[in-house]
């Protein structure tokens, strides 16, 4: 069933920002008055279209669209979606309409400055997208985050081979000092730290750390969670009601087995499961033992003192707009410093590099409106920064090619960009694999 959730997830995200990318070329070239041959969600592979305003039965339906100049349909294959616009040599690789003079609402007959817009207009709606997303979140949820100045990391087996230990407080990295305590991780994997200070037992130490490790950080979930203190909070009714805990009695071993965090007693009590387990504890000036039964999961049944440092911003309507802008470009900034580790053999990145089976792994296991949003905007923004990526096939290529048209002088080919864009269609493949290939190593592991 999550499986399923997340697939209708993925499904329904790059839905989304295919068509709001679409339309953002779509609505360009109508602008200036450039024909749209077609407008389809999902690809019409072997020209087999679920929908059709051309053709089928729901042109049947309303026979009216049939007159319109541009075909809307909805393809067979959901893994994206396309505009063909009249007149432009795209992935499509139609040249027929190069044996005919070109005629006023085609593409190639529009100013280069038009036609900058209209390829720059996908990449421009997906950004829109994504600060009306972050707009609104801000001014609906505000924005909570966990401070890294109050907690302290728990670590798992690659944070512990790199130097760190659980219950170490990060200072910085290099010269920065991190905020969040969500994003240590990637602001160690991103910044390319060569250290890391960090406060152990009252004194401060300097890890260093090997840069040639970055592909395995960003392929390892979880390396800093937080490490929560063993501390009772409350006993709810159950089998240690009447053991004699009290609030605030903190756990320092079960059955002589040192436990600092609660993370440490979770490998100790399901080993005991179903069975009593010595508890030691601090209390107050004291230290005290107290026999407690550990149910068939492992459960003692204690609430432990809740993670401090928690910070949460509210937002009016007005200021959640800058806001929502700051927020987008500091997530284009960590993109962008994300494409330069991949594009940066020696940090090995690009073993990171993950398709469509990664982007359902990001996505929670249950339905989230408000984490499905989140990361449709996070989609969104990096759809926009790829596709402005200068190789041929992609917008990024479309631009270049313009843009060297309107400080030359003289325009590309008809035979060059043909052969660009057989060029850039060969990288993105060799890119998909890659892709693939990563999901398929990883899923293996």
């Amino acid at each position: 069933m999550a499986a399923l959730i997340r697939i209708l997830q993925v499904i329904l995200s790059l839905s989304v920002l295919v068509a709001v990318h679409e339309l953002g070329h779509f609505a360009f070239a109508r602008l200036f008055g450039i024909r749209v041959d077609k407008f389809f969600l999902f690809f019409d592979l072997g020209g087999v279209k679920l929908l059709s305003t051309k053709e089928g039965w729901f042109s049947k339906l309303f026979p009216r669209l049939r007159d319109l100049d541009t075909e809307y349909g909805i393809g067979w294959m959901p893994l994206g979606g396309y505009c063909k616009i009249c007149g432009m040599i795209d992935e499509s690789m139609d040249t027929e309409y190069l044996s005919r003079e070109p005629q006023p609402w085609e593409f190639r007959s529009h100013p280069a400055w038009q036609r900058l817009l209209v390829m720059a207009g996908g990449v421009l709606f997906n950004f829109i997208l994504a600060i009306a997303i972050y707009c609104t979140l801000l001014g609906v949820y505000g924005q909570t985050y966990l401070r890294n100045d109050v907690n302290r990391i728990y670590v798992n087996e690659l944070a512990y081979d790199m130097g760190f230990r659980s219950g170490d407080r990060i200072l910085r990295f290099d010269d920065y000092e991190p905020e969040n305590f969500g994003m240590l991780q990637a602001d160690m994997a991103r910044r390319q730290a060569h250290t890391a200070t960090v406060l152990r037992d009252g004194d401060t130490l300097t890890i260093y750390l090997d840069k040639s490790r970055i592909a395995e950080v960003l392929n390892s979930p979880d390396m800093f969670t937080v490490a929560v203190p063993f501390v009772v909070d409350t006993v709810p009714s159950g089998p240690n009601t009447e053991a004699g805990l009290r609030r605030d009695d903190r756990f320092i071993a079960f059955n002589g087995e040192r436990v600092e965090f609660v993370q440490d007693s979770r490998d100790i009590l399901s080993a005991h499961a179903g069975d009593t387990v010595l508890a030691t504890m601090i209390r107050g000036a004291d230290t005290v033992s107290i026999p407690l039964k550990v149910d068939s999961l492992g459960r003692i049944g204690v609430y432990a003192r809740s993670v401090q440092g928690i910070e949460r911003k509210k937002y009016s309507f007005l200021s959640a707009i800058p806001a929502g802008f700051k927020m987008t470009f500091s997530v284009m900034g960590g993109y962008l410093k994300d494409l330069k580790m991949v594009a940066t053999p020696s940090t090995g990145a690009y073993k990171s590099v993950g398709s469509f089976v990664a982007i359902g792994q990001a996505f929670p296991s249950v339905w989230d409106w408000a984490a499905f949003i989140q990361m449709l905007a996070l989609l969104s923004v990096m759809l926009g920064i790829m596709n402005l990526i200068p190789i041929p096939g992609l917008d990024g290529g479309h631009i270049l090619f313009t843009l060297y048209e309107m400080v030359t002088g003289r325009k590309p080919g008809d035979r060059f960009l043909m052969v660009a864009q057989m060029v850039g269609l060969v990288l993105l493949l060799a890119l998909m694999f890659l892709a693939f290939g990563n999901d398929i190593g990883r899923l293996v592991k």
